[in-house]
């Protein structure tokens, strides 16, 4: 595993107040699993899904009666072994729901072909996270589906903005362009914006860390205090608000 890969892996690790800060991660889970219960699976899937972090998914996707239960075979993966076990404290493990540590764009998981392979809001942590969703469609049965979530380049586009006020490049990860997933021909791609709102910019800041979010980009230097100060001063005279550029890529296996 990378340096970057183990800084982001510890920061999850570490994000022991992930669930009452991660409002928009809960509502991205949330609607994923609405479109999940919406497609035709077999009536007992082998489900994997890639990143499942505190089990916002996870638990979405048992409530709606999709594998983990006595219907199915599920993986449920995460690159961080303390989100995973927060994961399997919220679901339990049952003869039909695992758990295992995987590093989803470089790692291989046992117990392929799947006929459903999902992910919310991990993929951005990737290093290219297109051809690792490309990878990771080569594990579908035949009539399977991939259905991820992430996010595109219009993210914390407010975040950005203040840093430039000042000439400054933000620490926020490169994301890829939806271009980039669009290539893939996939079967259906969304854009959605989410908005969220905060009190200031150490409120957003404090968030952020909460959910274990802060690893900057490769190479990026934290700034001055002063310098930063200017920044969440910059942020603040904008109002507070911050979105998420949300894509949702589902890929399908022909039977």
């Amino acid at each position: 595993m990378s340096e970057q890969r183990e800084r982001i892996a510890r920061a999850f690790s570490g994000a022991r107040d992930y669930d009452r800060h991660a409002r928009i991660q809960r509502e991205v889970a949330q609607a994923l699993a609405a479109r999940i219960a919406a497609l035709d699976l077999p009536e007992n899937p082998r489900v994997l899904e890639v990143g499942c972090g505190t089990g916002f998914l996870t638990q979405a996707l048992a409530e709606a009666g999709i594998g983990g239960g006595g219907d199915g075979d599920w993986l449920i993966t995460d690159i961080a072994p303390d989100m995973l076990a927060r994961c399997r404290e919220r679901l339990g493990e049952t003869p039909h729901r695992h758990f295992a540590v995987l590093d989803g764009e470089h790692d291989t998981p046992q117990g392929g072909p799947f006929d459903l392979i999902c992910s919310s809001l991990a993929l951005q942590w990737f290093d290219d996270a297109p051809a690792a969703l490309a990878r990771m469609a080569g594990w579908l049965a035949p009539g399977g589906h991939c259905i991820v979530t992430t996010l595109g380049p219009g993210s914390f586009a407010e975040w950005r903005a203040a840093h430039e006020a000042e000439g400054l490049e933000p620490g926020t990860p490169p994301f890829a362009p939806v271009e980039a997933f669009a290539a893939l021909d996939p079967e259906s791609l969304t854009v959605e914006n989410r908005v969220e709102r905060h009190a200031d910019a150490r409120a957003f800041l404090h968030a952020v860390k909460a959910i274990g979010a802060g690893t900057p980009g490769p190479g990026h230097r934290p700034l001055p205090p002063a310098t930063l100060r200017r920044v969440m001063a910059a942020f603040d005279r904008n109002g507070g608000e911050v979105t998420y550029e949300v894509v949702t890529c589902h890929l399908h296996r022909a039977r």
